[in-house]
């Protein structure tokens, strides 16, 4: 088992940044790779970005056309965080964001793909 907690989400100006973390307990973070999803009301979850699990010097990055080059995701596997960089925010940007764990050495853009999901932290970017 794998138990995931988001932080750091909250009310932000248009172009404002925010950065979330996702702190996880449990079993080896380093076995896993790890997801950012985000749901906006209405609509369905979709895939913001995802970070491999590592195991050398290099972790390998994916992002959603919507957010590359405004969003970062890093991960430390010594304290099991994985974080999101949210950069030039845009109304559209607002969401639950949701950080997820798949036992993979891929990066994942399904949902179907992961294992563990957090409870989700609520991102409002007003314009």
């Amino acid at each position: 088992q794998v138990q995931l907690v988001e932080s750091g989400g909250g009310l932000v100006q248009a172009g404002g940044s925010l950065t979330l973390s996702c702190v996880a307990s449990g079993r080896t973070f380093s076995d896993y790779s790890m997801g950012w999803f985000r749901q906006a009301p209405g609509r369905e979850r979709e895939f913001t970005a995802g970070i491999t699990r590592g195991g050398g010097p290099t972790f390998y990055s994916s992002y959603a056309d919507s957010v590359k080059g405004r969003f970062t995701i890093s991960r430390d596997n010594a304290k099991k965080t994985v974080t999101l960089q949210l950069n030039s925010l845009k109304p559209e940007d607002t969401a639950v964001y949701y950080c997820a764990a798949a036992m993979s050495t891929r990066i994942h853009s399904t949902l179907w793909n992961y294992d563990y999901w957090g409870q989700g932290t609520q991102v409002t970017v007003s314009s």
